[in-house]
């Protein structure tokens, strides 16, 4: 591989305007890695961003200038690194050689997303991917994750005092629902669900202790015993 392949947004626009274009092949800075991408997403906040979302924010941060890469996750195999960078298994290209498969992210307001392959990415937002699952399954996992803990800290809900709490998630069928309901579930959290009609099975599936149908039942009804709650309506129903 000696060129890039960049998956560029030139709009902002609606409908979006996509484009593939070949680039010079980047080199990793102090601290990051190069990671040939073989999985990533489409979040929420890329659609946003490709309509204009945040523009004038983001280019305070050098991210918000037309054309640009979107993507926050990845999966794939590290290739090269810089100095600075904890040791990892390297691939090599030229004789086939397998690095250690890697999976994270690039936060929201670096220049450069990971729609493109290979991208440079600060090392520290990486860790190694989970083993026995295909590239894709852990390449929806880390901004999501990421989003999910910061809004648990918000609450004041962590790894050590979640056991006996009652805990109401809002939106629980949405993608950060669905992994809050597993989080909350596995850390002891007694948690009321609340979801349409036809999710409720998920819901339950997923380890909420109960269920609240928003089609059918008055959010003014609820109890009010509640110890936290998160909000993910309009991002997951």
């Amino acid at each position: 591989m000696s060129t890039a392949t960049k998956l560029l947004c030139l709009g902002p626009a609606d409908p979006i305007h996509l484009e593939t274009r070949r680039t010079a092949m980047p080199r990793p800075g102090r601290g990051e890695v190069l990671v040939p991408v073989q999985a990533t997403s489409v979040n929420p906040i890329d659609v946003k961003r490709a309509k204009g979302y945040g523009r004038r924010l983001l280019s305070l941060k050098g991210a918000g200038k037309f054309p640009l890469v979107l993507g926050n996750d990845f999966t794939g195999e590290i290739v090269s690194v810089r100095a600075g960078v904890s040791p990892w298994r390297l691939g090599d290209w030229a004789t086939g050689r397998l690095g250690d498969r890697g999976m994270g992210l690039v936060p929201t307001g670096k220049k450069g997303g990971t729609h493109a392959t290979p991208p440079t990415v600060d090392a520290r937002f990486v860790r190694p991917a989970v083993s026995g699952l295909a590239s894709r399954a852990p390449a929806a996992l880390p901004y999501t994750f990421t989003t999910l803990w910061l809004a648990l800290r918000g609450a004041g809900i962590n790894e050590c005092n979640a056991k006996g709490r009652s805990v109401i998630v809002h939106g629980a069928s949405g993608g950060l629902g669905q992994l809050a309901l597993q989080i909350l579930g596995i850390g002891g959290a007694s948690v009321t669900a609340i979801c349409s009609t036809a999710n409720i099975e998920l819901c339950r599936n997923l380890g909420a202790t109960a269920v609240w149908d928003r089609t059918r039942c008055r959010l003014e009804e609820l109890p009010d015993h509640f110890d936290a709650g998160l909000n993910f309506w309009r991002l997951g129903r």
